[in-house]
C-alpha cells in the first residue's frame, strides 16, 4: 500500500467529520469563558488534544465492535470499515483506541492539577461513555439512548468542564450555551441512524430511528435544529449572550438541506452526504458561536 493511501486509510479511520463534534465544544466553552475574563492556555491546549483522542478512540471503538459483531460489511455505505475493507488490524485498532485513551487521561491529570481534582472524574465517566458508546454487552449505539448519551456528555458536560478550567466557575450561561450545541452532536448521530435503519434493523439494532419509525426521527432531527437555534435567540433576547451571537443565524439554510435530503431521499448511498451535511451545520454554529463571543469582546 502506497504512502499515500495508508495515510488516507488512518485518517477515515478517524473519521474526520466526525472530529467537529469534539473541538466545537472545547471552542464554544473556551470562547465564552474568555468573553467573561477567563483564559488558560496550557488547559486550553490540553483539553482541545484531549477531546480530539476520545473521540477519534470513540471512533475506533465503534470500527473494532462493529466488526467484532458482523455490523460492518464491504457494502456498508460511509466511511467506517478500515477494517473490512483496507485489511487494517483489528489488534492494531483497539490498540490505538486505548492508547489514544491512555494519552487523554495523561492529559486530563494536568488539567487536573492545574484547575480542580473534581474534573478529573468527570472527565473518566466520560472516558467510561466513550468506551460502552460501542463497547460492553449492550452498546449505547445499539440502543435509543446513543443520540441521548453523545449529546449529554459531549455537549453541557464538556462545555461545563472547559468553561471552568478556563474560568474556575460554572455558570448558568455555561449550561445553557452548551444546549444547542449538545443538540447538534446528537443530531449527528441521529442522521447517521436515519441513514443506515435498515442495516441496523437487520443487525439487531434498536436505535432511535428504529424506534420511532423513520418519519418521526426525521421530525426529531429538524426538532433538534429548531429547538438549537431557538435556545440561542433566547439567550440573546434574556441578555445572556450579546446580540454578536445572532451570527448563528448564518447557518441555519445549511441546517435546511440535510433534512430535505432525508425527506426526499431513501437510500443509504444518496444520504451520506446528509450525514455530513449534518456535521457541517454543527461546525458552522459552532464556529460563527465563537466568533460572535470573541466579537463581544474586540468590539
Amino acid at each position: 500500500m502506497a504512502a499515500r493511501t495508508r495515510l488516507g486509510v488512518w485518517w477515515r479511520m478517524l473519521r474526520p467529520f466526525t472530529l467537529v463534534a469534539s473541538v466545537a465544544p472545547v471552542l464554544g466553552g473556551t470562547a465564552l469563558a474568555y468573553a467573561e475574563g477567563g483564559f488558560h492556555t496550557g488547559r486550553f491546549c490540553a483539553f482541545l488534544l484531549a477531546a480530539i483522542l476520545i473521540q477519534s478512540a470513540t471512533n475506533m471503538f465503534n470500527e473494532y465492535f462493529d466488526y467484532v459483531r458482523g455490523l460492518d460489511t464491504r457494502e456498508h455505505v460511509g466511511i467506517a470499515g478500515t477494517i473490512v475493507r483496507d485489511g487494517v488490524s483489528p489488534r492494531l485498532v483497539i490498540s490505538l483506541a486505548w492508547a489514544f485513551l491512555g494519552t487523554a487521561v495523561a492529559l486530563g491529570l494536568y488539567i487536573a492539577a492545574t484547575s480542580s481534582w473534581w474534573v478529573f472524574g468527570v472527565g473518566l465517566l466520560c472516558l467510561g461513555v466513550a468506551f460502552l458508546y460501542s463497547g460492553g454487552p449492550l452498546p449505547l449505539s445499539s440502543t435509543p439512548l446513543g443520540e441521548l448519551a453523545a449529546g449529554l456528555f459531549m455537549g453541557p458536560v464538556m462545555i461545563v468542564l472547559i468553561y471552568y478550567t478556563q474560568a474556575l466557575r460554572v455558570t448558568a450561561t455555561a449550561v445553557w450555551v452548551a444546549v444547542p450545541i449538545g443538540l447538534m452532536i446528537g443530531a449527528i448521530l441521529l442522521a447517521n441512524n436515519i441513514r443506515d435503519i435498515e442495516a441496523d434493523r437487520a443487525g439487531g439494532r434498536h436505535t432511535l430511528p428504529i424506534v420511532l419509525g423513520r418519519t418521526a426521527a426525521v421530525g426529531v432531527l429538524a426538532g433538534a435544529f429548531v429547538l438549537a437555534y431557538g435556545v440561542t435567540l433566547g439567550l440573546v433576547a434574556a441578555g445572556r449572550l450579546s446580540p454578536w451571537a445572532l451570527l448563528v443565524l448564518l447557518s441555519l439554510p445549511s441546517a435546511v438541506r440535510p433534512v430535505r435530503l432525508f425527506l426526499r431521499e431513501r437510500e443509504p448511498a444518496r444520504l451520506h452526504p446528509a450525514v455530513k451535511g449534518v456535521a457541517q451545520v454543527l461546525a458552522r454554529f459552532g464556529a460563527l458561536l465563537v466568533l460572535g463571543l470573541l466579537l463581544s469582546v474586540w468590539v
